[in-house]
């Protein structure tokens, strides 16, 4: 990685290809926070939970960017280190109201989960958690759910990837590798760098023989 590769670049980098959002002097910042806020309140389970939620309220609500686009962002906000949910609000953020926008979104979309933790830091031990009938019953609950809201993203953004079965195998050998232990074969940082790589040969070799002719 160069040197000057910095946060900026990769901001700029996840935003640059977002082209049809909608124009920052039409978006409030309450609205961005709001939006991202209520994402972060009430989708349990992780960033990859958050993903059908998030992509229902910037693509489908507000048309912010583009299903297309969104899928590019999904790739580099996972390709980038931090949480996915709040690389995607800074991008997003940023797209529609520069810096301030996203500040706004990485603060909605990180704050509920802040307090929620620190009230059961505060009001709920492990041993109640564990103890409690009630409480273990409703987290009991949610397990089942918060692996529907995994799935969910999935098979969209396979569907959004146009994958066919010629193709279909690919990600589902990357995640059987992925999946077992066998060292630097089941990093998911070789899988993306062979990902990048593909594309850009994919791109690259027809560029190569067209200019050839």
């Amino acid at each position: 990685m160069q040197r000057g590769f910095t946060q900026e670049t990769a901001l700029f980098i996840m935003t640059k290809d977002i082209d049809k959002a909608t124009p920052s002097d039409t978006t409030s910042l309450w609205r961005i926070f709001s939006s991202f806020f209520k994402i972060g309140a009430f989708t349990f389970g992780g960033g990859w939970a958050m993903i059908s939620i998030i992509e229902r309220e910037i693509v489908d609500k507000y048309h912010w960017i583009e299903r297309d686009d969104f899928l590019d962002l999904l790739a580099i906000a996972q390709s980038l280190p931090g949480i996915l949910a709040v690389n995607i609000a800074t991008a997003v953020g940023d797209k529609l109201r520069g810096t301030k926008g996203s500040v706004i979104a990485s603060l909605g979309s990180t704050l509920p989960s802040f307090l929620i933790i620190l009230a059961i830091a505060i009001f709920l031990t492990p041993d109640m958690i564990k103890n409690n009938r009630v409480i273990s019953s409703i987290f009991m609950g949610i397990r089942p759910a918060v692996v529907a809201l995994i799935i969910a993203p999935v098979l969209t953004s396979a569907k959004a990837a146009k994958l066919t079965w010629k193709t279909v195998w690919i990600p589902l050998v990357v995640a059987l590798l992925i999946s077992i232990d066998m060292g630097i074969i089941s990093s998911p940082i070789l899988y993306i760098i062979l990902g990048a790589a593909g594309g850009f040969l994919f791109w690259w070799i027809p560029q190569k023989r067209m200019h050839n002719r």
